[in-house]
């Protein structure tokens, strides 16, 4: 799953290279921490959050029996 949504971030970024996930497993749910370069960060939140709602949606549905997973995108300090 992790490197699903890697690959899928990839394609939206201009720069693949500063991508950095992090995932905490808890017990009912794990948190995804998307970093990445602070000119793609709205590329991959998109229009009113359309984008990232879109791979929340994905990513749930693709591990549904796994508990619930958090996506947070992270944005870089100035």
């Amino acid at each position: 799953m992790e490197k699903m949504l890697l690959n899928i971030l990839r394609a939206l970024v201009q720069t693949p290279e500063d991508l950095n996930l992090k995932e905490i497993k808890g017990a009912n749910c794990s948190f995804i921490e998307i970093r990445c370069a602070a000119t793609d960060v709205g590329s991959i939140i998109g229009k009113n959050g359309k984008t990232i709602s879109a791979i929340r949606v994905l990513i749930n549905a693709i591990t549904r029996g796994e508990g619930k997973i958090v996506i947070e995108v992270i944005e870089p300090d100035s």
